[in-house]
């Protein structure tokens, strides 16, 4: 399992499956947003990487989740900023792990209360399955499924670096 965890190879994974994506829509100018915090961290490398003059953006979803009645604002909510308007552009949403699809629910909510972009394309570093929403990323580094007792961790920024943790049992 670590080989598929090799963060340069996921990261190598991911710029071309957004360069093919890109290439196929005919999208030559888009517009790259992060979700806090493992996506803020793969918008920066990806923006690089695609060689992106506009600044990336970052959403914190804190307000968008659908459970947040039930859990509570996190005491490190930050505004979300981007320093673009979203209104008919195409948007690359960028997120470290999908699971259930729940957060890529939130992300998109906000990002059309900022106006209505022309298309999103969803990349995500890792993808576990396990929907409850009917959300498919466009883009995926690497697709893995877990036993119940594992989860897979982005840390960084510097080293950014994928961990495959063990729970209890």
């Amino acid at each position: 399992m670590t080989a598929l965890l090799e963060i340069d190879r996921l990261l190598d994974d991911l710029e071309a499956g957004l360069r093919e994506k890109l290439e196929e829509r005919g999208v030559t100018s888009p517009a790259l947003i992060g979700i806090r915090t493992g996506g803020v961290w793969l918008a920066d490398v990806m923006s690089k990487r695609l060689g992106l003059q506009e600044p990336w953006g970052e959403l914190d979803i804190s307000f968008y989740r659908d459970d947040f009645s039930r859990i509570g604002l996190n005491p490190k909510v930050k505004p979300s900023s981007l320093p673009f308007s979203t209104e008919d552009r195409d948007i690359i949403l960028i997120d470290d792990v999908i699971m259930s699809g729940r957060t890529i629910r939130a992300a998109m909510n906000e990002i059309f209360d900022y106006g209505r972009p022309a298309s999103i394309i969803l990349a995500t570093l890792v993808d576990l399955g396990a929907r409850e929403l009917p959300v498919q990323p466009d883009v995926t580094g690497r697709v893995l499924a877990l036993q119940s007792h594992q989860r897979v961790k982005l840390r960084g920024p510097d080293p950014l670096h994928i961990e495959l943790q063990e729970t209890g049992h």
